[in-house]
């Protein structure tokens, strides 16, 4: 039997690589979601309390409604906002995993000494 020879995949190689995979599931395929209702929206619906809703907060806000009001074209704001929200939330999630990561290292170097 001959054993093949396999390359470990770098970290930075691995993140720019999902990051390209949810850029453009955010910014292209989410164009052609289903425009229905949400299951929230729709149980609200159907339950008959979907009057009740109020405007949050930040209902004004530059991305609220799964899209960017400074931009005109439907399209474009769809995709910009879905990239946004893609990219903010990796950022937090990357730093968080790099604090903690730091932090565990932090730990064994005081238990270590």
């Amino acid at each position: 039997m001959t054993r093949v020879a396999r390359r470990r995949v770098s970290t930075g190689v691995l993140a720019a690589g999902v990051l390209l995979v949810a850029v453009v599931l955010a910014g292209v395929v989410s164009f052609y979601a289903d425009s229905d209702p949400d299951g929230l929206t729709k149980v609200s619906q159907d339950q008959g309390f979907a009057q009740t809703e109020t405007e949050h907060a930040t209902s004004d806000g530059p991305f609220a409604g799964y899209s960017a009001d400074f931009v005109g074209d439907d399209r474009l704001s769809g995709g910009l906002a879905g990239v946004v929200g893609v990219v903010v939330v990796l950022a937090l999630a990357g730093g968080l995993a790099f604090v903690v990561r730091r932090r565990g290292r932090a730990d064994e170097t005081v238990d270590s000494a």
